[in-house]
């Protein structure tokens, strides 16, 4: 029998884990899960922000910040382990965190390749990896455990943003959602990305704070407009609810239709 729903896309009682949920879209992930009755466990680079942002949305509902850096493989291990001492189980594991550089070509240099993959990669395997004991905690057949990879339009289609290692770094999380994926299938783990085009964060402020340049990117989104909180939330708790229990290893595309529309 068909759930209803409601029931169908319910996320409450679910421990999830989003990096860098304290700001930007991960801030808007975070909201949408904590609204929706999650115990939601967020992480910023800076204690102070995570801090904030924790208490903003525990006025709705359970939001704990915890301050990592993710820029290296033992930063990665840390918070796996932090994590492991405060929950028997994970849930949901948003993997959104990342790194960004931009330089035109003829200027971009070899430091802005390490960081960028670092963070945009390794960190995602390495929190998959050593977290994988939770994850099988909370799996099961019919409720999978969820990993969610945020990836971009860039690492999908060029866009042009002279953001070389970033663009490289999010096609590789895409193949690497599609490698975890077939790996953890038997262990009834769902891994799948998430791939938003262009939203009001601070990625795109700079396009944001000039009226031309953001009427230009407009005009090219088919469905017209920038995307919205509800756009990637909704993504995300289809993937981590009931109703997303039969997909793996695919990517869903958040873009207003500049990829699939050309």
């Amino acid at each position: 029998m068909v759930q209803s729903p409601t029931s169908l896309f319910d996320v409450s009682g679910k421990v999830v884990l989003i990096t860098g949920g304290a700001q930007g879209m991960g801030r808007m992930i975070a909201e949408g899960f904590v609204a929706g009755g999650a115990k939601v466990y967020i992480t910023s680079r800076k204690a102070d922000v995570a801090a904030a942002a924790a208490a903003a949305m525990a006025e709705t509902g359970t939001c704990v910040a915890l301050a990592r850096d993710l820029s290296s493989p033992e930063d990665a291990s840390a918070l796996a382990r932090e994590i492991t001492e405060r929950e028997p189980r994970l849930d949901v594991l948003v993997n959104n965190a990342g790194r960004t550089w931009g330089a035109p070509m003829e200027n971009f240099p070899d430091k802005a390749w390490a960081p960028v993959m670092a963070v945009n990669v390794q960190a995602p395997f390495t929190l998959v990896r050593d977290l994988l004991p939770l994850l099988r905690a909370a799996a099961s057949a019919s409720d999978p455990a969820r990993v969610i990879n945020i990836g971009s339009l860039a690492g999908r289609i060029v866009e042009r943003l002279s953001a070389f290692s970033y663009a490289a770094s999010k096609a590789a999380v895409h193949h690497l959602t599609r490698e975890l994926a077939a790996e953890l299938a038997r262990d009834q783990i769902t891994v799948n990305t998430v791939v938003p085009g262009y939203f009001p964060t601070q990625m795109t402020s700079h396009i944001r704070a000039e009226e031309e340049r953001l009427t230009g990117l407009v005009d090219r989104i088919p469905l017209g407009r920038l995307g919205s909180a509800e756009d990637v939330v909704g993504a995300c708790v289809m993937l981590s609810s009931r109703a997303g229990a039969y997909i793996t290893g695919s990517e869903i595309v958040i873009d207003g239709g500049l990829a699939g529309c050309r």
